[in-house]
């Protein structure tokens, strides 16, 4: 059955690939998306949909009640990325990350109370449990975010649930773990190291480099939100787990190993404040859905980064505008060298 599918920060990194699949797997569905398109919502990323006429694209805030309303008038499903996701930007500028996250998510909330439509996707984040030295976490864990950015999700999880049971707006929460593959923004863990890399500069590691983290590729995790959308239960949160849990240390020398650079680049700093040492999800609820990860991550992490390698178009502009990102990558550099 044919459907409208609105999609907020569907110009970024998960939601451009979310988009292209949604709009390759239901040839019925028109799918819009709502995007700011700050720094890291980028119409590039959009290129491959953009004469399809089933897409349309909008240029808004979700902190806008104005474009909120308009964008999602008439949809049936609403799938919500949009938000500020950088651990290390909410460190040094938390302000965002609370009027994004947590109000934007209210003023989604709203909009589509009073819109009623069918389901509400809340993409949130492994982030929001906190740190487990061993073990994983289940949907049922405690909330106990470290950082300004998981704060604001977790916030914005407790608000999504309390619209479900407060006004039955059908809301899923999604929490992935960490996810990889072309177009992420270069503030990242993999394109941010592969960048450096490619220019032969140091790679800044967070203390000891042994935080653990599970990876789950792109690809795998908008097939995810595919099932959750279609076939979750209504008020119900989905861990999404890549079953590849590795040491920050050891993702970085494989980029290094894949780009031909020795393990001499990797430079030591300073941990940063609150540095959670372990993510692990116990992903057996969106499994009894019928999902599982199909990538290996070897091969996707080689993959994504020689798309890095042989696509400088796509991130050289980010480097050479004399912008926020330069500035914010000074402070984040120099930051973790003072301290």
């Amino acid at each position: 059955m044919a459907k409208t599918v609105l999609i907020t920060g569907g110009a970024g990194f998960i939601g451009s690939h979310f988009t292209e699949y949604l709009l390759s797997r239901y040839p019925d569905y028109q799918v819009r998306v709502l995007d700011a398109l700050t720094y890291a919502g980028r119409r590039e990323n959009l290129a491959t949909v953009e004469d399809n006429p089933r897409f349309t694209f909008i240029r808004g805030d979700v902190r806008d009640k104005h474009a909120v309303q308009q964008a999602m008038q008439g949809t049936d499903y609403v799938v919500h990325f949009a938000a500020e996701t950088h651990v290390d930007r909410s460190i040094l500028d938390p302000d965002a990350f609370i009027t994004t996250d947590v109000y934007g998510t209210f003023v989604m909330l709203e909009a589509a109370r009073q819109l009623k439509v069918q389901r509400f996707v809340h993409v949130s984040t492994d982030e929001v449990y906190g740190s487990i030295e061993r073990g994983v976490f289940t949907e049922q864990s405690p909330l106990q975010p470290s950082s300004p950015y998981a704060a604001s999700k977790a916030a914005a999880d407790l608000l999504a649930q309390a619209y479900y049971r407060t006004y039955g707006v059908p809301v899923l929460i999604v929490r992935p773990c960490n996810t990889y593959g072309p177009r992420q923004y270069p503030e990242k863990l993999i394109p941010f190291f592969t960048v450096r890399a490619l220019h032969d500069e140091p790679l800044p590691l967070y203390g000891d480099g042994q935080q653990r983290r599970d990876w789950l590729y792109v690809g795998d995790h908008v097939r995810a939100i595919d099932v959750v959308l279609h076939s979750g239960q209504i008020g119900e949160a989905y861990n999404i787990a890549g079953g590849n849990e590795r040491a920050n240390i050891e993702v970085s020398r494989l980029i290094l190993h894949t780009l031909g650079k020795p393990e001499s680049l990797i430079r030591f700093v300073q941990d940063r404040p609150a540095h959670d040492r372990r993510y692990a999800l116990d992903d057996s609820k969106l499994r009894a859905l019928g999902w599982q990860p199909e990538t290996d991550f070897e091969v996707a992490l080689r993959e994504t980064v020689l798309w890095y390698a042989q696509h400088p178009e796509w991130w050289q502009p980010i480097l050479q505008r004399q912008t926020e990102y330069r500035q914010f990558i000074e402070r984040w550099y120099t930051r973790s060298e003072r301290e």
